[in-house]
Protein backbone atom coordinates (compact mmCIF):
# COMPACT_ATOMS: atom_id res chain seq x y z
CA UNK A 1 0.00 0.00 0.00
CA UNK A 2 1.36 3.43 -0.98
CA UNK A 3 1.26 6.48 1.29
CA UNK A 4 -1.58 8.11 -0.71
CA UNK A 5 -3.53 4.88 -0.33
CA UNK A 6 -2.79 4.96 3.39
CA UNK A 7 -4.25 8.45 3.70
CA UNK A 8 -7.26 7.37 1.61
CA UNK A 9 -7.82 4.42 3.95
CA UNK A 10 -7.88 6.66 7.03
CA UNK A 11 -10.24 9.13 5.32
CA UNK A 12 -12.57 6.22 4.48
CA UNK A 13 -12.24 5.05 8.10
CA UNK A 14 -13.32 8.46 9.42
CA UNK A 15 -16.32 8.47 7.11
CA UNK A 16 -17.25 4.98 8.31
CA UNK A 17 -17.07 5.89 11.99
CA UNK A 18 -19.14 9.00 11.28
CA UNK A 19 -22.08 6.86 10.14
CA UNK A 20 -22.57 5.48 13.68
CA UNK A 21 -24.65 8.51 14.67
CA UNK A 22 -27.01 7.95 11.75
CA UNK A 23 -27.38 4.18 12.10
CA UNK A 24 -27.66 4.53 15.88
CA UNK A 25 -30.53 6.99 15.55
CA UNK A 26 -32.31 4.75 13.04
CA UNK A 27 -31.88 1.65 15.22
CA UNK A 28 -33.17 3.51 18.28
CA UNK A 29 -36.17 4.71 16.28
CA UNK A 30 -36.92 1.05 15.51
CA UNK A 31 -37.09 0.28 19.22
CA UNK A 32 -33.57 -1.06 19.89
CA UNK A 33 -32.30 0.01 23.29
CA UNK A 34 -28.68 0.97 23.87
CA UNK A 35 -27.53 -2.26 25.54
CA UNK A 36 -29.12 -4.46 22.89
CA UNK A 37 -27.52 -2.35 20.17
CA UNK A 38 -24.09 -2.59 21.78
CA UNK A 39 -24.42 -6.35 22.29
CA UNK A 40 -25.26 -6.92 18.63
CA UNK A 41 -22.55 -4.51 17.50
CA UNK A 42 -19.65 -5.74 19.59
CA UNK A 43 -20.66 -9.41 19.68
CA UNK A 44 -20.82 -9.67 15.91
CA UNK A 45 -17.64 -7.63 15.46
CA UNK A 46 -15.81 -9.89 17.93
CA UNK A 47 -16.73 -13.04 16.00
CA UNK A 48 -15.42 -11.55 12.75
CA UNK A 49 -12.25 -10.17 14.36
CA UNK A 50 -11.41 -13.46 16.07
CA UNK A 51 -11.87 -15.20 12.70
CA UNK A 52 -9.29 -12.80 11.25
CA UNK A 53 -6.91 -13.53 14.15
CA UNK A 54 -7.40 -17.26 13.62
CA UNK A 55 -6.56 -16.88 9.94
CA UNK A 56 -3.43 -14.93 10.94
CA UNK A 57 -2.57 -17.67 13.49
CA UNK A 58 -2.48 -15.23 16.38
CA UNK A 59 -2.84 -16.41 19.97
CA UNK A 60 -4.53 -14.81 22.93
CA UNK A 61 -2.20 -12.49 24.86
CA UNK A 62 -0.87 -13.49 28.25
CA UNK A 63 -2.84 -12.63 31.38
CA UNK A 64 -0.72 -9.54 32.07
CA UNK A 65 -2.00 -7.96 28.85
CA UNK A 66 -5.29 -9.85 28.58
CA UNK A 67 -6.97 -8.49 31.71
CA UNK A 68 -6.32 -4.81 30.90
CA UNK A 69 -7.75 -5.42 27.41
CA UNK A 70 -10.85 -7.00 28.93
CA UNK A 71 -11.25 -4.00 31.23
CA UNK A 72 -10.82 -1.62 28.30
CA UNK A 73 -13.67 -3.35 26.49
CA UNK A 74 -16.05 -4.16 29.34
CA UNK A 75 -15.70 -0.84 31.15
CA UNK A 76 -14.08 1.69 28.84
CA UNK A 77 -15.61 0.88 25.46
CA UNK A 78 -19.08 0.08 26.84
CA UNK A 79 -19.10 3.20 29.01
CA UNK A 80 -17.96 5.45 26.18
CA UNK A 81 -20.35 3.98 23.63
CA UNK A 82 -23.27 4.13 26.07
CA UNK A 83 -22.62 7.81 26.78
CA UNK A 84 -22.22 8.57 23.07
CA UNK A 85 -25.37 6.79 21.91
CA UNK A 86 -27.46 8.13 24.81
CA UNK A 87 -26.23 11.67 24.15
CA UNK A 88 -27.73 11.43 20.66
CA UNK A 89 -31.17 11.36 22.30
CA UNK A 90 -30.65 14.79 23.87
CA UNK A 91 -28.38 16.69 21.46
CA UNK A 92 -27.72 16.86 17.75
CA UNK A 93 -25.41 14.30 16.18
CA UNK A 94 -23.07 17.05 15.01
CA UNK A 95 -22.72 18.56 18.47
CA UNK A 96 -22.11 15.17 20.10
CA UNK A 97 -19.41 14.34 17.57
CA UNK A 98 -17.69 17.70 18.04
CA UNK A 99 -17.64 17.39 21.83
CA UNK A 100 -16.32 13.84 21.61
CA UNK A 101 -13.25 15.17 19.83
CA UNK A 102 -12.11 16.88 23.00
CA UNK A 103 -10.45 13.57 23.86
CA UNK A 104 -6.97 14.34 22.41
CA UNK A 105 -6.73 17.38 24.68
CA UNK A 106 -7.91 15.38 27.70
CA UNK A 107 -5.34 12.70 26.86
CA UNK A 108 -2.63 15.36 26.87
CA UNK A 109 -3.71 16.50 30.35
CA UNK A 110 -3.92 12.94 31.72
CA UNK A 111 -0.50 12.15 30.25
CA UNK A 112 0.99 14.97 32.30
CA UNK A 113 -0.77 13.79 35.46
CA UNK A 114 -0.17 10.04 35.22
CA UNK A 115 2.49 9.28 32.59
CA UNK A 116 5.11 11.80 33.68
CA UNK A 117 4.64 13.75 30.50
CA UNK A 118 5.01 17.51 30.53
CA UNK A 119 2.95 20.47 29.47
CA UNK A 120 4.30 22.28 26.44
CA UNK A 121 3.15 25.54 24.95
CA UNK A 122 1.29 23.75 22.12
CA UNK A 123 -0.63 21.73 24.71
CA UNK A 124 -1.46 24.83 26.75
CA UNK A 125 -2.70 26.49 23.56
CA UNK A 126 -4.74 23.40 22.67
CA UNK A 127 -6.35 23.32 26.13
CA UNK A 128 -7.33 26.99 25.86
CA UNK A 129 -8.79 26.46 22.39
CA UNK A 130 -10.70 23.38 23.52
CA UNK A 131 -12.20 25.08 26.57
CA UNK A 132 -13.28 28.01 24.42
CA UNK A 133 -14.79 25.57 21.94
CA UNK A 134 -16.76 23.76 24.63
CA UNK A 135 -18.06 27.06 25.99
CA UNK A 136 -19.41 27.94 22.55
CA UNK A 137 -20.80 24.51 21.60
CA UNK A 138 -22.45 23.94 24.98
CA UNK A 139 -24.73 26.97 24.68
CA UNK A 140 -28.41 26.60 25.61
CA UNK A 141 -29.59 26.55 21.99
CA UNK A 142 -27.51 23.57 20.87
CA UNK A 143 -29.18 20.80 22.84
CA UNK A 144 -30.23 19.69 26.30
CA UNK A 145 -27.62 19.85 29.03
CA UNK A 146 -27.86 16.08 29.43
CA UNK A 147 -26.70 15.58 25.86
CA UNK A 148 -23.74 17.90 26.37
CA UNK A 149 -22.81 16.21 29.67
CA UNK A 150 -23.03 12.72 28.18
CA UNK A 151 -20.94 13.71 25.15
CA UNK A 152 -18.28 15.18 27.45
CA UNK A 153 -18.48 11.99 29.53
CA UNK A 154 -17.82 9.92 26.40
CA UNK A 155 -14.73 12.03 25.66
CA UNK A 156 -13.48 11.66 29.25
CA UNK A 157 -13.99 7.88 29.34
CA UNK A 158 -12.24 7.42 26.01
CA UNK A 159 -9.33 9.52 27.24
CA UNK A 160 -8.84 7.17 30.21
CA UNK A 161 -9.22 4.23 27.80
CA UNK A 162 -6.30 5.53 25.74
CA UNK A 163 -4.11 6.18 28.77
CA UNK A 164 -4.67 2.63 30.03
CA UNK A 165 -4.08 1.17 26.60
CA UNK A 166 -0.95 3.20 25.92
CA UNK A 167 1.29 0.45 27.28
CA UNK A 168 -0.94 -2.58 26.65
CA UNK A 169 -1.56 -2.02 22.94
CA UNK A 170 2.17 -1.75 22.29
CA UNK A 171 2.62 -5.40 23.30
CA UNK A 172 -0.39 -6.94 21.48
CA UNK A 173 -1.24 -6.91 17.79
CA UNK A 174 -4.00 -4.44 16.89
CA UNK A 175 -6.11 -7.28 15.43
CA UNK A 176 -6.01 -9.39 18.60
CA UNK A 177 -6.43 -6.39 20.90
CA UNK A 178 -9.50 -5.31 18.91
CA UNK A 179 -10.92 -8.85 19.08
CA UNK A 180 -10.53 -9.08 22.87
CA UNK A 181 -11.88 -5.57 23.42
CA UNK A 182 -14.90 -6.25 21.17
CA UNK A 183 -15.58 -9.59 22.89
CA UNK A 184 -15.41 -8.17 26.42
CA UNK A 185 -17.54 -5.18 25.39
CA UNK A 186 -20.09 -7.54 23.85
CA UNK A 187 -20.15 -9.72 26.98
CA UNK A 188 -20.67 -6.72 29.29
CA UNK A 189 -23.36 -5.32 27.01
CA UNK A 190 -25.05 -8.74 27.03
CA UNK A 191 -25.17 -8.77 30.84
CA UNK A 192 -26.58 -5.24 30.94
CA UNK A 193 -29.07 -6.19 28.23
CA UNK A 194 -30.40 -9.09 30.32
CA UNK A 195 -31.04 -6.74 33.25
CA UNK A 196 -32.39 -3.85 31.18
CA UNK A 197 -34.42 -5.85 28.70
CA UNK A 198 -33.80 -7.27 25.24
CA UNK A 199 -35.18 -5.20 22.37
CA UNK A 200 -34.25 -6.44 18.93
CA UNK A 201 -35.02 -4.55 15.71
CA UNK A 202 -38.70 -4.81 14.80
CA UNK A 203 -38.42 -4.20 11.06
CA UNK A 204 -36.09 -4.94 8.18
CA UNK A 205 -35.07 -1.30 8.32
CA UNK A 206 -33.94 -1.74 11.92
CA UNK A 207 -31.92 -4.83 11.05
CA UNK A 208 -30.44 -2.91 8.14
CA UNK A 209 -29.36 -0.17 10.56
CA UNK A 210 -27.72 -2.79 12.78
CA UNK A 211 -25.92 -4.27 9.78
CA UNK A 212 -24.68 -0.79 8.93
CA UNK A 213 -23.40 -0.32 12.50
CA UNK A 214 -21.47 -3.59 12.43
CA UNK A 215 -20.07 -3.39 8.90
CA UNK A 216 -19.82 0.31 8.03
CA UNK A 217 -19.35 1.86 11.50
CA UNK A 218 -17.24 -0.82 13.22
CA UNK A 219 -15.46 -3.53 11.22
CA UNK A 220 -14.84 -1.50 8.06
CA UNK A 221 -13.39 1.61 9.71
CA UNK A 222 -11.35 -0.35 12.27
CA UNK A 223 -9.71 -2.39 9.50
CA UNK A 224 -9.13 0.65 7.29
CA UNK A 225 -7.68 2.64 10.19
CA UNK A 226 -5.25 -0.14 11.07
CA UNK A 227 -4.16 -0.43 7.44
CA UNK A 228 -3.71 3.33 7.19
CA UNK A 229 -1.70 3.54 10.41
CA UNK A 230 0.66 0.86 9.12
CA UNK A 231 1.51 3.10 6.16
CA UNK A 232 1.32 6.71 7.37
CA UNK A 233 1.87 6.33 11.12
CA UNK A 234 -0.33 6.92 14.15
CA UNK A 235 0.18 10.69 14.36
CA UNK A 236 -0.79 11.39 10.76
CA UNK A 237 -3.69 8.94 11.01
CA UNK A 238 -5.01 10.64 14.15
CA UNK A 239 -4.80 14.02 12.44
CA UNK A 240 -6.71 12.83 9.37
CA UNK A 241 -9.31 11.22 11.66
CA UNK A 242 -10.41 14.66 12.85
CA UNK A 243 -12.52 14.63 9.69
CA UNK A 244 -14.95 12.35 11.53
CA UNK A 245 -17.01 14.98 13.43
CA UNK A 246 -17.17 17.16 10.32
CA UNK A 247 -18.54 14.25 8.29
CA UNK A 248 -20.97 13.40 11.10
CA UNK A 249 -22.28 16.96 11.08
CA UNK A 250 -22.75 16.93 7.31
CA UNK A 251 -24.44 13.52 7.34
CA UNK A 252 -26.75 14.56 10.19
CA UNK A 253 -27.70 17.74 8.34
CA UNK A 254 -28.59 15.61 5.31
CA UNK A 255 -30.38 12.78 7.12
CA UNK A 256 -32.10 14.58 10.00
CA UNK A 257 -32.24 18.18 8.75
CA UNK A 258 -30.11 19.22 11.71
CA UNK A 259 -28.82 22.74 11.79
CA UNK A 260 -26.04 24.18 13.93
CA UNK A 261 -25.70 27.80 14.94
CA UNK A 262 -22.76 29.91 13.88
CA UNK A 263 -21.44 29.85 17.47
CA UNK A 264 -21.65 26.05 17.58
CA UNK A 265 -19.77 25.78 14.28
CA UNK A 266 -17.14 28.20 15.59
CA UNK A 267 -16.84 26.19 18.80
CA UNK A 268 -16.47 22.99 16.82
CA UNK A 269 -13.76 24.58 14.69
CA UNK A 270 -11.86 25.55 17.87
CA UNK A 271 -12.14 21.99 19.22
CA UNK A 272 -10.84 20.55 15.96
CA UNK A 273 -8.03 23.12 15.92
CA UNK A 274 -7.11 22.09 19.47
CA UNK A 275 -7.03 18.47 18.30
CA UNK A 276 -4.71 19.39 15.42
CA UNK A 277 -2.36 21.24 17.79
CA UNK A 278 -2.23 18.27 20.18
CA UNK A 279 -1.70 15.70 17.43
CA UNK A 280 1.06 17.70 15.76
CA UNK A 281 2.80 18.02 19.11
CA UNK A 282 2.68 14.31 19.93
CA UNK A 283 5.65 12.00 19.84
CA UNK A 284 5.67 10.30 16.44
CA UNK A 285 6.75 7.08 18.08
CA UNK A 286 3.50 6.87 20.07
CA UNK A 287 1.63 3.63 19.53
CA UNK A 288 -1.56 3.69 17.47
CA UNK A 289 -4.90 3.44 19.19
CA UNK A 290 -8.11 2.17 17.71
CA UNK A 291 -10.69 4.81 16.91
CA UNK A 292 -13.34 5.70 19.58
CA UNK A 293 -16.78 4.65 18.55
Amino acid sequence: MSRPQGYAAVVASAIGFATLALFGRWAAADGVNTNSLLFLRFGTAAVVMFAICFARRERLPRARALWPLIGMGAIGYVGQATCYLTALQYASAGLVALLLYLYPVLVAVLSVLFLRDRFTWPRVLALALALAGVALTAGPVTGEWRGVALALGAAAIYSVYIIVGDRVLAAVSPWMSSAVIFASAGAMSGVLMLFGGVTLPATTGGWGAMAGIVVLATLGPVSLFLLGVSRIGATNAALVSTLEPIVTTLLAAWAFNESLSALTLLGGALILLATVVVVLGRDRSAPPTASVV
